[in-house]
């Protein structure tokens, strides 16, 4: 498997992808906000924190295909777009863990991921690698837990769409949570390639 990474063509940072980006960036404090508020005898605003998880999901999507078509991959791009998804995971697992809708042990094992991911990060900088391109394998897991997270809110309520909401909601996690750890071994091997090719090329 060769190591590969998208080559940057711009180095422009206002650009539509970047803004995207941007966007879901503040989205981040206001959807947590929105799914605890009911934690601090707030109302409930779960249908606000889905319709803004689905307005997310829409700009990741929409953010790299963008940059893609329009010859604007950037260096900021690539750091601003896994930063963005990689919050939005973290800031949903929190609020539903917090209110009791997702259990315990599946956000330890989505965390351990993203441990896992951070130990690798000082050994690609110690080589001169930033953070490594985001796979296709990733934005796959991304987008099956960004639509798991909405519909669990959905299964939550009395309504006739709860319970077929919870179903699937749960078959997006499962899927979800092993191609992300999927994707994640997959960078680990990336970043052992790039740790030998480095090592290779000193000798």
């Amino acid at each position: 498997m060769e190591v590969q990474e998208t080559r940057v063509q711009t180095d422009r940072v206002l650009t539509i992808p970047n803004l995207l980006s941007m966007g879901r960036l503040v989205g981040v404090p206001i959807f947590l906000w929105l799914i605890l508020w009911p934690v601090f005898d707030g109302p409930n605003n779960d249908g606000w924190a889905v319709l803004l998880l689905m307005l997310s999901g829409i700009s990741d999507y929409l953010d790299g295909k963008l940059a893609r078509r329009w010859g604007q991959i950037s260096r900021v791009g690539q750091i601003l777009d896994p930063l963005a998804d990689r919050l939005y995971v973290l800031s949903t697992l929190l609020g539903l863990t917090w209110r009791g809708i997702l259990p315990w042990w599946v956000t330890a094992i989505l965390l351990a991921r993203e441990a896992f991911i951070g130990c690798l990060l000082p050994i690609l900088n110690r080589h001169g690698y930033g953070p490594l391109q985001v796979s296709f394998l990733g934005k796959a897991a991304t987008f099956n837990l960004m639509y798991a997270f909405p519909l669990l809110l959905l299964g939550t309520g009395d309504t006739w769409i709860a319970e077929p909401a919870n179903v699937v909601s749960w078959a997006f996690i499962w899927w979800g949570t092993t191609l992300y750890w999927w994707a994640g071994i997959l960078y680990a091997v990336q970043a052992r390639q790039i740790v030998k090719a480095d090592a290779a090329s000193a000798v």
